[in-house]
C-alpha cells in the first residue's frame, strides 16, 4: 500500500539543528510537489515548506532563511533541514503529497525544541 514514512523529529535546545526525512513507500513520487505542514498543540495545521518536479521550493515566513527542503528522486525521499530551531518550531510534522489526484500523509513526527 502507498504510504509516506517520515522520520528524523526528536528533541534539541534552542539554536540546534534537525533534518526531517519523509520517504513515500509503494511508487515513485518523482512528478509530484511534496509540502511539509506542522501543528503546535491547540493550533491549526499549517504549511511550512513545498517543492515542486523542478525543485523550486517555497517557505512559510516563519521559517524562511532557517528550514531548507531538498529531494533525492533516487531515494524517493524528501529532506527538512531546520536550522536555529526556536521553541515556536514545536510541533509535530507532516509530509504530504497529492499524487495521482489521492491525498496522501505522513504519520507525522514529532519536533520538541527546549529553551
Amino acid at each position: 500500500q502507498y504510504h509516506f514514512v517520515e522520520s528524523g523529529g526528536g528533541l534539541v535546545q534552542s539554536g540546534g539543528s534537525l533534518t526531517l526525512s519523509c520517504r513515500f513507500s509503494g511508487r515513485t513520487v518523482n512528478h509530484y510537489a511534496i509540502t511539509w505542514f506542522r501543528q503546535a498543540p491547540g493550533k491549526e495545521r499549517e504549511g511550512v515548506s513545498c517543492i515542486s518536479v523542478d525543485r523550486t521550493t517555497y517557505y512559510a515566513d516563519a521559517v524562511n532563511g532557517r528550514f531548507t527542503i531538498s529531494r533525492d528522486n533516487a531515494k524517493n525521499t524528501t529532506y527538512l533541514q531546520m536550522n536555529s530551531l526556536e521553541p515556536e518550531d514545536t510541533a509535530v510534522y507532516y509530509c504530504y503529497g497529492a499524487i495521482d489526484s489521492i491525498h496522501y500523509w505522513g504519520q507525522g513526527t514529532q519536533v520538541t525544541v527546549s529553551l
